[in-house]
Formats: C-alpha cells, sequence, structure tokens
C-alpha cells in the first residue's frame, strides 16, 4: 500500500476544510492521519489538499459526468479522495496508475470509504482518461458560482482571470526588511522586487537566515503598500487602528514613528509582541475596539486595514472561496464603515488617513471609501503611480489602488485609498 497514507491524510485535510469549514492550517494541526507522516509523506499529503483546494470548482465540474452518481451523495469519505486523486491526475502529474491504486488502497484504510472501493475504483479510471479541466472550461470556475459572480462584477471577466490564474500556482515568499534590505536580499538569495519587498525561496520560514536576529518579517509586497503610502516620518504619532497580527506596525516603526497599534482581539496582538521583541522594534499595543475607542489626542496619521472578508488572499489560503459564502461577506461593509467614521474622527486637522482590505471585492473597497466621502469628512488624497514602484498599472484614474496579481507580478489583492479631513 505504499502511498496510500499520503492520500488518505490529503482526503481526511480536504474534509476537515470542506467539511467542517476550517482553513488548511487549522486541518493540519487537527488530522490525525496527517500527524501521523513524516518528511516527504508529509509534504505530499499537503501538496495533494492544497491543489484540490486551488481547483475544487474545476474537479468537481468535470468529474461529474464520470460519477454513476452525483459528487454530493457519494459520503464526505468517498467525495475527498475522488477530489484528491483527481489533483494527482491532472495537476500533480502523478501518473494515472499511480494516483489511482494509491487512492484506492487508502480508501481500505478507513471505515468509511471501505465499501466505496469499486465506486472509487471506476470513477478515478474514467477521470484518468478524462480531457483535463483546463481545456473544458474558464479559470474562474476554479471558484464556487458566486464568488464568480462577484469578482466579475468587481473586476470584470479579465481581472477576475487573472486573480484566478494566479491561485492556480503556489505563492511567493515575500519579506520586510527591518533594516537593511540589501543585507536581508543577499542573507536569503532571493531578488528585491521593484515594490521594495524581497523574494525568498520557499521553506521553513525560522531556517530563513536572519529570522532569529530579527531581520526582517514575512510579508506579502502589496500587504506592504499601504504603510509606505501613508509616508510617516521618524518620531511622527501614527495609528494601527485594527494592527492584528501586525506587519504594518513593524513597518511604521521601523520607519521610526511613534506607532500606537490597536486591535480588540488580545491573542492575536500576541503574535504582534512577539514579532516587536523578535525584531527589537517598539510600539505602544492596545486592546480596544476600533469602532468606540477615543485617544487623548488626534492622529497625524492613521493607518486602517480594516477587517474584511480576505478574498484578495486566495492564492494562499484558496479554501477561502469554499468555507466562506456570500452571507459570510455580506456583513463586512457595515463593519467596515464604522470603523472608517472612528478613524476620521482621531485624524488630526491636516493629517492623513490610509484605509485598504485585502479584498478585491468593490462592496469593501471602493463603495466603503466612496460612502464616507459622500458624508463630506474627508477627501481623498489621490496616490500616484510614481508612488508604487511595481504596481503602477494598479492605481485607478481617481487615485485609490488595486493590486492584482499578473503573469510578472506575485501577489495579493489589495485595495488602498488615501484620505485626509476636508477643509471647512
Amino acid at each position: 500500500m505504499s502511498g496510500a497514507e499520503s492520500r488518505l491524510a490529503a482526503a481526511e485535510l480536504l474534509h476537515l476544510t470542506l467539511d467542517k469549514r476550517r482553513t488548511l492550517d487549522e486541518a493540519m494541526v487537527l488530522s490525525e492521519f496527517f500527524n501521523e507522516l513524516e518528511g516527504s509523506d508529509r509534504g505530499f499529503a499537503r501538496a495533494i489538499a492544497s491543489s484540490a483546494l486551488r481547483h475544487l470548482g474545476w474537479i468537481d465540474e468535470t468529474v461529474q459526468p464520470y460519477l454513476s452518481r452525483p459528487l454530493a451523495a457519494t459520503g464526505t469519505e468517498i467525495r475527498a479522495l475522488i477530489r484528491a486523486g483527481a489533483a494527482q491526475i491532472w495537476f500533480l502529474g502523478v501518473a494515472p496508475h499511480a494516483a489511482v491504486n494509491a487512492t484506492v488502497d487508502a480508501a481500505r484504510l478507513t471505515r468509511g470509504a471501505r465499501s466505496g472501493g469499486s465506486f472509487l475504483n471506476a470513477a478515478l479510471r474514467r477521470v484518468s482518461e478524462a480531457p483535463p479541466p483546463e481545456s473544458q472550461l474558464p479559470p474562474e470556475n476554479i471558484w464556487p458560482e458566486w464568488l464568480r459572480a462577484a469578482l466579475i462584477d468587481s473586476l470584470g471577466t479579465d481581472g477576475a482571470r487573472s486573480l484566478a490564474e494566479a491561485q492556480r500556482g503556489e505563492p511567493a515568499l515575500h519579506l520586510t526588511a527591518t533594516r537593511s534590505p540589501e543585507a536581508v536580499a543577499v542573507g536569503v538569495g532571493g531578488p528585491r522586487l521593484a515594490s521594495g519587498s524581497i523574494e525568498a525561496a520557499a521553506g521553513a520560514i525560522e531556517e530563513l537566515p536572519g529570522y532569529a536576529e530579527g531581520d526582517w518579517w514575512v510579508q506579502d509586497q502589496a500587504a506592504a503598500l499601504p504603510a509606505r503610502l501613508l509616508g510617516v516620518q521618524p518620531g511622527e504619532r501614527v495609528l494601527d487602528l485594527c494592527a492584528a497580527p501586525g506587519g504594518k506596525t513593524l513597518q511604521l516603526a521601523a520607519a521610526g514613528a511613534a506607532v500606537t497599534a490597536l486591535d480588540r482581539s488580545a491573542p492575536r496582538l500576541e503574535r504582534l509582541r512577539e514579532n516587536l521583541e523578535r525584531t527589537g522594534l517598539s510600539a505602544e499595543v492596545i486592546v480596544a475596539d476600533g469602532e468606540t475607542w477615543t485617544p487623548d489626542a488626534h492622529f497625524p496619521k492613521i493607518l486602517l486595514d480594516a477587517p474584511c472578508s480576505a478574498l484578495g488572499t486566495l492564492r494562499r489560503h484558496p479554501e477561502g472561496a469554499w468555507i466562506k459564502t456570500a452571507a459570510d461577506t455580506a456583513r463586512f461593509p457595515a463593519v467596515q464603515a464604522r470603523l472608517l467614521d472612528s478613524a476620521a474622527r482621531q485624524l488630526a486637522s491636516g493629517g492623513t488617513l490610509i484605509y485598504c482590505v485585502c479584498s478585491p471585492i468593490a462592496a469593501e473597497g471602493r463603495d466603503v471609501v466612496n460612502a464616507a466621502l459622500a458624508k463630506g469628512r474627508l477627501v481623498r488624497l489621490p496616490i500616484e503611480p510614481g508612488e508604487c514602484p511595481g504596481f503602477e498599472d494598479c492605481v485607478s484614474p481617481e487615485g485609490d489602488v488595486l493590486t492584482l496579481p499578473n503573469a510578472s507580478r506575485d501577489c495579493d489583492a489589495f485595495y488602498i485609498s488615501r484620505l485626509v479631513l476636508a477643509s471647512k
């Protein structure tokens, strides 16, 4: 049964993620089968699950004609094994006979799938002879229908397609340097990107040169833009209003600002405190609700990275498309609007406010900002293309930024708007 254990672990990861609505990271902690594996077997199980999640819409749509009953009616264990088998055959380059045999062997190792081994064998053999999904379906069909419609509505077909294509590949690892970007780039052996971020080879983060010394932290290059666009000066007071897990706080502190990092989640702020200690940076950390907290004095600079659907991070967390629903994402704009109102109240005269979300959905970004502008308290301070090296084409005519990955740029989808108080 060589390889069966890896397939069984991958199937359990898919079951925990898709049926129990856990993130893949959570599933890897919870999965008994996965945690019994070591080394390359463990890595292969994760690769199968990750690939299946990246292509899930394609897989489900393409396998259905080759099944004798609806995929949804096959039972959780068999359904997960079908998805794991299809991912191996279509996307991981595993020889069809090896993928079929090892996945069927995996079914025999668990009571819930044992009786369905013959059905699984027949289904995967048909799948192994079928044309791959990419020859039949558009890229955006990797997502559920509700998300596909939402992204096309916000980005257009070409923009949604670009995001889908980016999701199909493993994302790069980006770092932000605490002090010397050139030295960090040399240390990790990766290039410095036009944006100023550093690309590192994938691997165990704690083992990369400079981690223990606090020379850098992990941060997607698009996520590093908002703090840079705030333009803080050494010694300037800055409020990071929804600070956890803290990458932007670290940026602001590294620039010499006097940072107040506020968030309602005490556990998530612990991670920020750990990174401040590791990097040797400092900030005032406050556990409070950003909607109601009132400072002793107004801030000249505020960064609001508002809670959002996180649909801009699908290339790193593809399960988000399937464990969230349209109703889940619909709750965010009201929260974002209240936080933006709160930030405006805390902004000093002549001050600057950055509003950003890691979501490409217009209802969470552009629409929230436009509604705030209509109230008359804030006005937009347009961002110029020259302020966004590597993202010049992402600046809208109004002066907002929406970063999107493409063939030459690996990044999350991030919306950013720069605002100031309106003149009285």
